[in-house]
C-alpha cells in the first residue's frame, strides 16, 4: 500500500521529518511518500495561514490521486482541508489531531494537549468540540515556540514542552499527552520515556490507522457530502483547481 504523508506547509525540513517518523511505525511492504506544496506558508500558526495552506494541500491530494496513493495523512495539528481532501480522494484521509485524539481515549480516561504558540489553541479547541472530546480532553497548552523554532538548535524547545507536559500531568490530571505539531513528532519516545505516561504523535497514529483501514477494506464513501465535488468553472489563479466534468 501507498500512503501519501502531506505536510501543509511548505518547510522541506519539517516534511522529510515527518516522512521519517512515518516510515518507522510502517508495515514491511507500506510505502510512505512524504510531501509539502510548492505554494502555501512556511508554518500554519493562524486560521489565515490555514485557510491558504488548503489550496497547495488539495493539490497535494489530486497529484496522490494521478499517482496511486492508497491512502493519506495530513500532517498538521489543525487537519486543514480535512474534509475537502476526503472529497477528492478515494482511499481514506486521516488528519492527525482527530487520530491522536482517539488514540489517546483508548490508553488514558483524560489527555492534555501540549502545542505550540498560545493564539493556536483555540484551533485545538475547536477540534475537541468537533471530534466530540470534550469529556476526554482536560485541557489545551500553548508553549509560545514557534512551529519553525522547533527545528532550531539552542531553542530549548524540547525543554519548554517537557515543562509543559508535566504542569498538565501535575494540574490536569490528565494520563496522557498528544503533542500539538507534527513538528514535535522527533521528541514523542524522548517526552515518554522522561514523563513515564503515553505521549501521542498523531502521524505515527494516523500511518497505522490508514493501513488499518486500507488491510481492511474501508475506503471514503462516495455518497452524498463526500462524493467527487461537481464541475464549475474557477476563475483566476485558482482556474487549474477545476475538476473534470
Amino acid at each position: 500500500m501507498k500512503i501519501k504523508l502531506i505536510n501543509p506547509n511548505t518547510s522541506r525540513a519539517m516534511t522529510e521529518a515527518i516522512g521519517q517518523a512515518g516510515r518507522q511505525v510502517a508495515a514491511a511492504g507500506t510505502t510512505i511518500i512524504a510531501a509539502n506544496p510548492a505554494i502555501g506558508p512556511a508554518s500554519i500558526e493562524s486560521h489565515y495561514d490555514e485557510a491558504l495552506a488548503c489550496v497547495g494541500l488539495l493539490d497535494e491530494i489530486r497529484s496522490g490521486e494521478a499517482e496511486g496513493c492508497d491512502a493519506y495523512v495530513i500532517a498538521c495539528f489543525g487537519d486543514p482541508g480535512l474534509l475537502a481532501a476526503r472529497e477528492l480522494a478515494r482511499g481514506p484521509v486521516l488528519g492527525i489531531v482527530e487520530a491522536a485524539m482517539h488514540a489517546a481515549t483508548w490508553v488514558a480516561t483524560g489527555f492534555s494537549v501540549v502545542t505550540t504558540l498560545q493564539r493556536t489553541c483555540v484551533i485545538a479547541e475547536h477540534l475537541v468540540d468537533r471530534y466530540g472530546m470534550r469529556g476526554h480532553c482536560r485541557r489545551v497548552r500553548g508553549t509560545d515556540i514557534a512551529v519553525l523554532a522547533l527545528e532550531e538548535p539552542g531553542s530549548a524547545a524540547y525543554e519548554r514542552i517537557l515543562a509543559e507536559c508535566r504542569a498538565a500531568l501535575d494540574e490536569d490530571g490528565s494520563g496522557a499527552i498528544v503533542l500539538g505539531c507534527a513538528g514535535m513528532t522527533s521528541l514523542c519516545d524522548r517526552l515518554s520515556q522522561t514523563l513515564g505516561v503515553p505521549v501521542i504523535d498523531g502521524v505515527g497514529v494516523a500511518v497505522k490507522l490508514a493501513e488499518a483501514l486500507l488491510a481492511t477494506g474501508l475506503r471514503t464513501s462516495k455518497r452524498g457530502d463526500l462524493a467527487t465535488p461537481v464541475f464549475k468553472p474557477y476563475s483566476g489563479e485558482l482556474r487549474r483547481f477545476e475538476l473534470p466534468r
